[in-house]
């Protein structure tokens, strides 16, 4: 599932493509993906300019002179592509740009979604969310605070998105490695130095898979069709029975449905 690098590394390849510029055009080639299409979409993002794109968590965000926010989700499989030669089986949703710009949402599994939220609406699934990684809101006190009294594993309290929010199963086994905190540590058991190292960890790591454009798995492919990557950086993710860094092996385990890739020996 496309993570937070991912999300971003789209947006920013969007955006130029897409800011400041008038829709002339948004086309749904079905009536959904993971829920519906908004029934009002073409009708509220046709005529209307993108005043900014963003991005909120795992979530895509296009800004309107309207005040209306396309908010997008890219689930297992969804990917944007721009100016694309013909359109595909998977392309879902396009949208043509006064300026002769094509942006297509293609999504195979169709686990993605589109909403739209109005001016002044809230939207939901953002309430709960919890700071920004690369935001001034994650600091040690926040997560110290997170973690207090808890039993729970370090790394489930890390990818629980009321927590941090954004992250996911790879960046957190790599900012982990990174922290040389073990994935299977209750988290109130965490010193506040090691709570203080795992705050530059995300954020380091994160800031590398972005410049990389992300991790490329298995569908993930930049807007402008390029592979991410930041999977030849990894030092834990995928490297089950690679040595690692410190002397150790790398050694996998299943935690919850997710593998979970850490060094026994510099992870404690």
């Amino acid at each position: 599932m496309p993570e937070l690098p991912e999300v971003e590394t789209t947006v920013r390849g969007l955006r130029p493509a897409l800011e400041g510029q008038e829709i002339a055009a948004l086309v749904t080639r079905r009536a959904d993906l993971r829920h519906p299409f908004p029934p009002d979409l073409r009708q509220r993002m046709t005529g209307a300019r993108v005043t900014a794109l963003g991005r909120r968590a795992k979530y895509g965000l296009i800004d309107t002179d309207r005040g209306d926010r396309l908010v997008f989700h890219l689930g297992m499989s969804g990917r944007w592509r721009i100016d694309p030669d013909e359109l595909l089986p998977h392309d879902h949703l396009v949208i043509d740009t006064v300026a002769g710009r094509r942006l297509v949402l293609n999504d195979a599994r169709r686990f993605g979604f589109v909403d739209l939220v109005g001016a002044g609406e809230a939207y939901p699934p953002f309430a709960a969310l919890g700071p920004e990684p690369l935001g001034d809101a994650l600091t040690a006190d926040h997560l110290a605070a997170a973690f207090a009294g808890r039993a729970a594993p370090v790394k489930a309290l890390l990818l629980d998105q009321r927590v941090v929010a954004g992250l996911g199963n790879i960046y957190v086994c790599e900012a982990l490695h990174m922290a040389h905190v073990a994935p299977t540590r209750p988290a109130g058991t965490l010193k506040r130095r090691e709570i203080a190292a795992l705050v530059p960890a995300i954020r380091g790591v994160l800031a590398a898979a972005i410049e990389a454009g992300g991790s490329t798995l298995r569908d993930y492919v930049r807007p402008n069709g390029e592979l991410g990557y930041f999977a030849k950086q990894w030092r834990a993710y995928g490297r089950a029975g690679e040595p690692c860094g410190c002397g150790g092996v790398i050694e996998r385990r299943i935690d919850s449905g997710r593998s979970t890739f850490w060094c026994p020996k510099c992870q404690r």
